[in-house]
């Protein structure tokens, strides 16, 4: 418009900027903006060149002082009326050199997208069906297509005749697509070579284009469906539809009920009985019905079992019973808590007047008073102990205030507590009950009438005695040259049985002997080498559970085995957290219970996340 006007159409122009991104844009060859920059760019170089644009700082850009605003003086004293000082030369200087690249990272820049092109090869009819999980929607889908491309108006289900055709069309497809060679062959009336997997069958096309098995059932009264069944790849997903169609048809009875069923349906599918086997293995409602729980392989012993410590160090524990006794006209019930040691497996009893937090604390300082100091207590997670763990938890937070009480309290025992309803990781404890039992039946046998507390208390610890003294050996038993068995009582009273003192009158003094603890020391270097090499030997087999099986993994379904319950009312649960141990193993996990409605009321129960071994848990659906 200034050239017009001013009648200049002879003269170069140029154009200056103070802004460097926008002369990268201009000058840009390689990008693509967006938009709104895309569309200005391009009616700037549509009237003009980049080449005739300039850079020009803001100090010297006349335009900065128009659009920022100045006072009278200011534009007076500026360049405004004149410009910048380089125009007044007679010639236009070169362009300074400034880097003209777009910065990297502008967010007017389009990214760049790599599309990679995959050539896929055209799927056949039977590929298609891999959206459907059910061979009656899949029928009933590709009878309606049929329908449609006969154009025929009519609404509603499929008829039982369509049905069966699809069933047709779509066997025709999947034998296309898995026996084209043979089916060429039996067209040109060719024999079918000896490598064919299909030569025995003596298989041959019917009327409809169905390659079905010949046989010697030629003259059977049979139906024909059953005399030449059609032939089905075993490894195809339609074929996974028609095992799933037929086995639920017959109500998940087993492998041998659904062969018979697919057999009879005209069907015949090569190793049947393998493909069945692995269906029902997957299937989920015969897991739910009859798959057992979960095994792992044993775990290795811990390290309190098999390193020499002083006597209940490390135990176990545990509470038995109960045991009735009489208080005047009154019976009460009384309860039993074990300790046993984890290295020398000697055991302890202490009588509990009842289940709660208080009896247990008062029968553990009782222990502590007799057998010392204990570093670690295992036990599984019974209210009661759970209880005394808590207590014990907030007395130690009372008393840390006084630097030595903490270092004393920092020192007494630790509760370990194995995960819930794992009965067999306690098995130290679980077998002495089992002898303790058996032999508190037969001692208290001997008494007619009912115990009272006193007695009860004393046939636990005659109990106790009986039961340290038994030999932790029974390999050289028989031998009569055989050293005497090896009992916990060996270390514990330095006797092997429990005697009554000779009568006399002793003195003090003649308890000790000479050189007294060098025997003392002496003894249990004895025990413990023996120990080592008679008992520890004998136990480093696994008595179950040898082989290493699948660890469960997060996102896993599985189903929590209630012994109190039938199993269709076993409740499901998923997989939140695993815990593996040092070997690599998953031997309890943390499952996640769903939302259930309550029997009374429509309130329903919050989701609850629980620890539970393994050994519990029947594993439903496996995550990918």
């Amino acid at each position: 418009m200034l050239k017009d006007e001013l009648g200049l159409t002879q003269i170069d122009e140029y154009f200056w900027t103070d802004s460097k991104v926008v002369l990268g844009y201009i000058n840009n060859e390689a990008r693509r903006f967006h938009t709104f920059v895309s569309n200005r760019v391009q009616k700037i170089r549509l009237n003009s060149a980049p080449q005739q644009w300039r850079y020009v700082s803001s100090e010297q850009n006349p335009a900065d002082i128009a659009s920022r605003g100045s006072s009278a003086s200011e534009l007076i004293a500026s360049d405004w009326f004149k410009g910048p000082q380089f125009l007044w030369n007679k010639e236009i200087s070169p362009a300074a050199e400034i880097d003209m690249n777009v910065p990297l990272g502008d967010p007017e820049v389009k990214r760049v997208h790599a599309l990679n092109t995959l050539k896929t090869e055209k799927k056949g009819l039977s590929d298609k069906l891999t959206k459907f999980s059910s061979w009656h929607k899949a029928t009933q889908a590709i009878a309606r297509l049929i329908r449609c491309a006969k154009r025929d108006k009519t609404t509603g289900h499929s008829t039982v005749q369509e049905r069966q055709n699809a069933q047709c069309v779509i066997l025709k497809d999947v034998q296309a697509t898995e026996y084209a060679e043979e089916i060429k062959l039996l067209k040109n009336g060719k024999a079918l070579p000896l490598k064919s997997k299909l030569f025995q069958m003596d298989t041959f096309l019917d009327s409809d284009g169905l390659l079905k098995v010949g046989g010697r059932l030629q003259d059977a009264s049979f139906s024909s469906a059953l005399k030449h069944p059609i032939l089905v790849p075993k490894g195809h997903h339609v074929t996974q539809l028609i095992i799933a169609h037929f086995h639920s048809k017959v109500h998940h009875q087993g492998k041998g009920l659904t062969i018979n069923e697919i057999r009879s349906n005209g069907i015949w599918i090569p190793g049947i009985n393998k493909a069945v086997a692995n269906f029902i293995h997957q299937c989920v409602k015969c897991r739910r019905l009859r798959r057992g729980t979960e095994e792992q392989k044993m775990s290795e012993f811990p390290r309190q079992r098999l390193e020499p410590s002083p006597p209940f160090t490390f135990c176990g524990m545990d509470c038995f019973g109960p045991f009735l006794t009489k208080q005047a006209r009154k019976v009460h019930k009384r309860y039993g808590l074990l300790f046993t040691c984890l290295c020398c497996r000697a055991v302890h009893i202490e009588m509990l007047d009842d289940m709660t937090t208080d009896a247990f604390i008062n029968a553990l300082r009782c222990f502590i008073a007799i057998r010392g100091a204990v570093s670690e207590i295992r036990c599984d997670q019974g209210s009661n102990f759970v209880g005394a763990k808590n207590e014990m938890q907030e007395a130690l937070k009372q008393v840390d205030s006084n630097r030595i009480i903490t270092f004393l309290a920092e020192k007494q025992c630790d509760f370990k507590m194995h995960t819930p309803h794992s009965s067999h990781t306690g098995g130290v404890w679980e077998r002495q009950i089992r002898t303790v039992r058996n032999i508190l039946r037969s001692t208290a046998s001997l008494s007619l009438g009912r115990m009272d507390d006193a007695s009860l208390r004393t046939f636990f610890y005659e109990a106790m005695a009986i039961v340290n003294s038994r030999p932790l050996t029974v390999d050289n038993l028989s031998d009569p040259n055989s050293p005497e068995p090896l009992t916990p009582n060996h270390l514990l009273t330095m006797k092997s049985k429990v005697a009554l003192p000779p009568p006399g009158k002793f003195i003090k003094e003649d308890i000790y002997a000479r050189k007294r603890w060098r025997q003392v020391q002496y003894l249990s270097e004895q025990f413990w080498s023996r120990w080592k090499r008679e008992y520890l030997s004998n136990i480093a087999t696994r008595q179950k559970w040898h082989t290493p099986r699948r660890n469960l993994k997060v996102g896993d379904v599985v189903m929590e085995k209630m012994n109190d319950l039938p199993r269709n009312e076993w409740r499901l649960a998923r997989v939140m957290e695993t815990v593996t141990d040092k070997d690599g193993l998953v031997r309890k996990v943390k499952i996640r219970f769903g939302e259930r409605k309550m029997e009374k009321g429509q309130c329903s129960s919050k989701p609850s996340i629980v620890e539970r071994p393994v050994q519990k848990l029947v594993l439903l659906l496996e995550t990918v």
